[in-house]
């Protein structure tokens, strides 16, 4: 007898998180059959099955929408639940939330830490660069940049950002390289529509953007800032990363910048 039956314990092939294990899993939780579930959800029973099994190809949005809403009657879904249910049916894109929507999830925790990271630079932004919380190190470091709303917007919509960056023409070509790498990746390009749309109405933007070009950018990248009314140099590094957590993953991201 083996050491794992011997202990009672079960040594059955563990499987990675797929749709279709994690569907079995809520429904069986839930201890909802497959023909109800399809039932409810407007499919056959037959497609239950084989979207358990790996038979299928990943569902639509609707199909996962119809499964969430009632499997979520029966029983509540976790947020986790519903956004990795989501994932694993490979519907990561989907729509944009909104400025308002994401100013409204910046907890206070969030707004604490920020001014933890003083006299560093620190804010949070959306993925189209709208502004979304940030320190006073930041608001000095870009000055008016608060009131623009976008990092973007102030970049080439005014006129104190070409005495803040130093290397102002270089980084509008490289702001411009990334931005098509971004809008690429997203998988959601009329989701930027509306603001290349209106940074389109800034001829700086114009040029930097019929230049052509596309990179990807690093998660570590330099900037040289000028202070507008001392005319004083500084050298920032500045990290990004991806927030994964909260109520809109993946659309939120921390900056920070350091001294160099």
């Amino acid at each position: 007898m083996g050491v794992g039956a011997a202990c009672g314990q079960d040594y059955r092939e563990l499987e990675a998180p797929t749709f279709g294990n994690m569907l079995r899993r809520l429904r069986d939780n839930r201890g909802v059959s497959r023909e109800r579930l399809a039932f409810n959800a407007g499919v056959s029973a037959s497609y239950i099955t084989h979207l358990e099994k790996g038979d299928r190809g990943n569902p639509t949005r609707e199909v996962v929408e119809a499964l969430t809403r009632y499997l979520d009657r029966l029983l509540p879904l976790s947020a986790s639940d519903r956004r990795q249910l989501t994932d694993l049916a490979g519907l990561v894109g989907g729509e944009f939330p909104t400025v308002e929507q994401l100013r409204a999830a910046i907890t206070p925790e969030m707004r604490r830490v920020l001014e933890l990271h003083r006299p560093n630079l620190a804010a949070l932004l959306d993925t189209r660069a709208n502004m979304l919380a940030s320190n006073e190190a930041w608001e000095q470091a870009f000055p008016g940049v608060s009131e623009d709303g976008n990092m973007l917007r102030w970049f080439f919509g005014n006129e104190l950002a070409t005495r803040v960056m130093v290397n102002w023409e270089a980084d509008a070509r490289q702001i411009a390289r990334w931005m098509r790498g971004l809008i690429g990746r997203s998988g959601h390009a009329e989701g930027f529509a509306d603001l290349i749309r209106e940074l389109g109405e800034f001829p700086k933007f114009r040029q930097a953007w019929s230049d052509g070009g596309v990179e990807f950018a690093p998660h570590v990248w330099t900037l040289q800032l000028r202070n507008p009314v001392t005319g004083l140099r500084r050298k920032i590094y500045a990290q990004t990363g991806r927030m994964d957590g909260g109520a809109y993953p993946g659309h939120l991201l921390a900056i920070l910048g350091l001294p160099g």
